[in-house]
């Protein structure tokens, strides 16, 4: 049932990371202010990802 909770979780996470792209590209004017947010919310998004795995482990 965990594993179950985690993947939805993940899959929520990509997501929400989807329409944050989508409305980066859509809304920021500036190329290098849009990869900068693009990176943002990269690593965001892995770091949600790595902190609902890790619950798997303990």
């Amino acid at each position: 049932m965990a594993i179950i909770s985690v993947l939805i979780g993940v899959l929520v996470i990509v997501v929400v990371g989807a329409i944050c792209f989508w409305a980066i590209d859509k809304f920021a004017t500036d190329g290098r202010l849009a990869n900068l947010l693009k990176l943002l919310v990269v690593l965001v998004c892995l770091g949600a990802i790595v902190q609902r795995l890790l619950v798997l482990t303990y």
